[in-house]
């Protein structure tokens, strides 16, 4: 099913099998379940910030700008991330990520308390954001082989998390800038990354981790080339990034712009925002049903599970009513939390620990950079067709993906991988 290159050894839990005497919730795993909570908080803030704090000055285009700045950092620059985690550890990487980001979100909350920030000094701190993350992400998937005995229930914990501070971030984000001002916002953006650090700095991993001082006798170069001969070796993981890019430009990159246009002129702004939060809250139960379930075949379970996301495209297309769409949103996000857990789990137990953050580099840049492409071509798409039609093509992509990736056998086949 995979391919090994020479030299490394065999992907193995770094960790014991789960054990009724070992619980999830020991120190190590609370302290990084608390900083990439309290982080996820945190990001899940600024979206709704750049919207409405940067919109109201500098409108749509500045926004637009921005936000196209940190994404376009990220996907330039997350393949060093991955590199340099392998080479200095990933908690070190994250830790001065997260200081990073407390320098920038701290220098905009300082700028609008004082008055109007200067477009270029926005522009600056999205792009230095934007690197501090894609030196942050690579070690996301790591990390929680190293802090949990069972990665997929860390795994579907930390989704449930996630999708509740996508639930509530925006939420808060909106009120504090109702009430307060948009540094407000800023400023408790940078406490989250100044907890985060904090926790990731406390954290203690086995000795046998190396994240005391970086390879001997490697280059840049080389250990780019080795995470991607890693990551082309495993046909699975390339056979579903692969698929992933035509699913971000088809359905997640425009579904944002497109639903948000539709549900909005239709049916009001509130009646979004509150679909928007039955995708969290089927998010959550995601998370949930993927802490119960363990099947024999993860990717194959996931990839069934994410016909359901077809429910999405296809009510908003159909111009369906409001309890349609909360029904479709809940069963989209639940299914996309499944999917993600079965996904982060193989990926963290079929690779070797000492190329694992490279291989997550690969498979960050090829995700996001189809959702970013899908971004970007929404609008021009819609002068070709109405957005109906676009979303019913996101609907059909959604079948032939989980149908694409049910036929290539390596996908279909992989195996949960066996306890250490």
């Amino acid at each position: 099913m995979t391919t090994e290159r020479p030299g490394l050894r065999a992907p193995s839990a770094p960790l014991p099998p789960p054990h009724p005497r070992h619980p999830l919730w020991d120190r190590r795993f609370a302290l990084y379940f608390t900083a990439r909570a309290v982080s996820l908080f945190g990001d899940a803030m600024m979206p709704v910030a750049a919207a409405l704090a940067v919109g109201a000055l500098y409108g749509v285009t500045g926004a637009g700008l921005v936000l196209g700045v940190w994404t376009g950092t990220f996907v330039l620059l997350v393949l060093f991330g991955g590199v340099l985690a392998d080479r200095f550890g990933a908690r070190r990487m994250m830790v001065g990520a997260d200081l990073v980001r407390v320098a920038t979100q701290g220098v905009l909350a300082v700028a609008f308390f004082t008055g109007r920030p200067p477009f270029w000094l926005l522009l600056a701190m999205a792009a230095l954001a934007g690197a501090a993350v894609a030196m942050f992400l690579p070690g996301v998937n790591g990390m929680v082989p190293l802090v949990a005995r069972d990665p997929q229930r860390a795994n579907a914990t930390l989704k449930v998390a996630d999708a509740l501070a996508h639930l509530l971030g925006p939420a808060l984000a909106g009120l504090l800038i109702a009430v307060t001002d948009a540094g407000t916002v800023y400023a408790v953006d940078a406490a989250t990354f100044l907890v985060s650090a904090l926790c990731l700095a406390l954290l203690r991993l086995p000795r046998r981790v190396p994240d005391s001082e970086p390879r001997k006798g490697s280059s840049l170069r080389r250990d780019l080339r080795q995470g991607w001969r890693e990551f082309r070796a495993r046909t699975w993981m390339w056979a579903v990034i692969l698929v992933w890019v035509v699913h971000g430009v088809l359905v997640f990159g425009p579904l944002v712009p497109l639903s948000s246009a539709l549900i909005g002129d239709r049916l009001g702004p509130h009646a979004y925002g509150l679909t928007v939060s039955f995708l969290g809250a089927g998010t959550v139960l995601g998370g949930l049903v993927a802490l119960r379930l363990r099947p024999a075949r993860p990717l194959a379970a996931g990839a069934t599970a994410m016909l359901l996301y077809t429910a999405l495209p296809l009510s908003v297309a159909l111009d369906a009513g409001l309890s349609a769409l909360f029904a479709a949103h809940a069963t989209a996000g639940a299914a996309l939390a499944f999917w993600s857990v079965m996904w982060a789990t193989s990926v963290q137990t079929h690779t070797p620990p000492e190329v694992l953050n490279r291989v997550t580099a690969y498979e960050l840049a090829g995700s996001v950079s189809g959702i970013s492409a899908g971004q970007l071509l929404a609008g021009p798409a819609t002068a070709l067709t109405t957005p109906h039609h676009f979303l019913l093509v996101s609907a059909g992509t959604c079948v032939a993906a989980s149908a694409a990736l049910l036929a290539v056998p390596a996908i279909r086949g992989l195996r949960r991988a066996p306890s250490a």
